[in-house]
């Protein structure tokens, strides 16, 4: 598993420079992805994938430690959707 961290080494070491400019590359990239799903719901990058804002609709859930029902409210969440050319690569 790879985590932050490891992304930052990994475009350290493909672009040279420092551990900092690494990290402040990896942070303007997630940034601007963030601002970006929220600003218009929807961000592509062709052979990666696709981030979507999607509706989860108001259920009825279980509350595992009492086994009782419970309501969970509408929310939305953020789907990816894996592009054709990382799909290949798996």
């Amino acid at each position: 598993m790879s985590n932050k961290v490891h992304i930052i080494e990994s475009v350290q070491k493909s672009l040279g420079g420092t551990k900092a400019d690494a990290e402040r590359a990896v942070n303007a990239v997630i940034d601007s992805l963030k601002a970006h799903i929220k600003k218009s719901k929807i961000v592509q990058l062709v052979g990666f994938g696709t981030f979507k804002v999607v509706t989860r609709k108001a259920r009825t859930g279980i509350n595992p430690q009492t086994k009782k029902p419970i309501k969970i409210k509408a929310s939305k969440a953020v789907k990816f959707t894996t592009g054709k050319d990382l799909k290949g690569r798996l």
